[in-house]
């Protein structure tokens, strides 16, 4: 049945291996992220073969399913109140951002005979979690170094995500500084100082990583093989991890322009078109619901994808040195936000290759 997703598992394994060789080349460790597919196993599976021993993930409904996975498991975004029992069950380290939910996890993993590791996050100006005034910061770390049920594993920094803020050297050197400052408080160094995401990748390439700093959470980069600053493919990497198949439903020469009064779409824009006069268009059984426009590619290079609703795909065909007709299927290369619709669409199914 399509549409479906199709998954290269030996080009991710690829992926993974040039990626983790890259940074172990710097002293940088992966923690291998999963949320971009939901955290199949299947998937994650190809992380660990390729070397990673820590999976990450912003859900813990995502963690459970990787509970067979010899790998740490990391819930990358702070973890709720109301989940903290299922955090201790499913996880073994959480960032955290807040002294009254560190608690709340030290007493769950007393309860159930446990030690769940913290790593403090930084904001070094993304305006996303962290905290911004070192001296808070300090001060709970030393209230969770005396914690029974919790371990202070170290801290991290995350940029380019919602304020887009560069990493830079600068920023490296603080984070690890603050690692120092903390690990001379507490008597011990930290484990684990996590430099951020496959934005900060270009930079760890480049050198201007700071001596200290030993952690990123990649997920873009190793399954689409591109660092996320420039959005520069990296050397022995495939960008065809993930392609979805669609079917046509439709095929009909059409006019480039619509006829009538525009109006507004659901975020109240007025759409545009270009006039290339009539064209062969097709309608795929694919929608916003499934995929992301914005972030999907057709693998033939001819065809123009025009837009999408919620459940049809638009594409002109004309200039396609393919003879399409309805029944046909239509290949898309598929980015991270596609990939993520695709694979949180119940819609869409799954099939692995290796």
């Amino acid at each position: 049945m399509y549409p479906f997703v199709r998954v290269n598992k030996k080009h991710l394994l690829e992926n993974v291996r040039a990626v983790t060789a890259l940074c172990a080349a710097r002293n940088i460790a992966v923690t291998g992220v999963t949320k971009v597919f939901g955290a199949d196993p299947e998937i994650a599976a190809v992380y660990v073969e390729g070397g990673i021993t820590r999976l990450g993930d912003s859900r813990v409904e995502n963690l459970k399913l990787l509970k067979e996975l010899d790998a740490e498991k990391w819930l990358i975004r702070p973890p709720m109140m109301s989940e903290v029992e299922d955090l201790v069950t499913y996880a073994d380290v959480s960032l955290n951002s807040e002294l009254a939910t560190i608690q709340a996890i030290n007493d769950a993993a007393i309860a159930k005979g446990k030690v769940h590791k913290v790593i403090l996050m930084v904001d070094l100006g993304d305006i996303r979690e962290g905290f911004i005034d070192h001296e808070e910061l300090i001060h709970v770390a030393m209230k969770t170094e005396t914690m029974e049920g919790v371990h202070l594993y170290g801290i991290g920094v995350n940029l380019t995500c919602f304020s887009f803020i560069q990493s830079d050297e600068e920023k490296m050197a603080s984070l690890a500084e603050l690692s120092k400052t903390i690990s001379t408080r507490i008597g011990r160094e930290l484990e684990v100082v996590s430099g951020g995401n496959s934005a900060t990748l270009d930079l760890a390439l480049k050198g201007g990583m700071s001596e200290g700093v030993n952690n990123l959470r990649l997920g873009e980069s190793l399954l689409f093989g591109k660092e996320r600053a420039n959005y520069t493919f990296l050397p022995g990497t495939h960008k065809d991890v993930f392609t979805m198949e669609c079917e046509i439903v439709e095929l009909k020469e059409k006019p480039s322009v619509p006829w009538g009064t525009i109006g507004v779409d659901s975020y109240g824009n007025s759409p545009t078109f270009t006039d290339r006069g009539m064209r062969l268009k097709a309608i795929c059984a694919l929608g916003k619901q499934d995929f992301d426009v914005e972030t999907s590619m057709p693998v033939d290079e001819d065809i123009i994808i025009l837009g999408a609703s919620s459940d049809h795909l638009m594409l002109d065909v004309t200039d396609s040195k393919t003879t399409y007709k309805v029944g046909d299927t239509i290949e898309l290369q598929l980015g991270y936000f596609s990939t993520m619709r695709a694979f949180t669409s119940r819609y869409v199914g799954k099939v692995y290759v290796d």
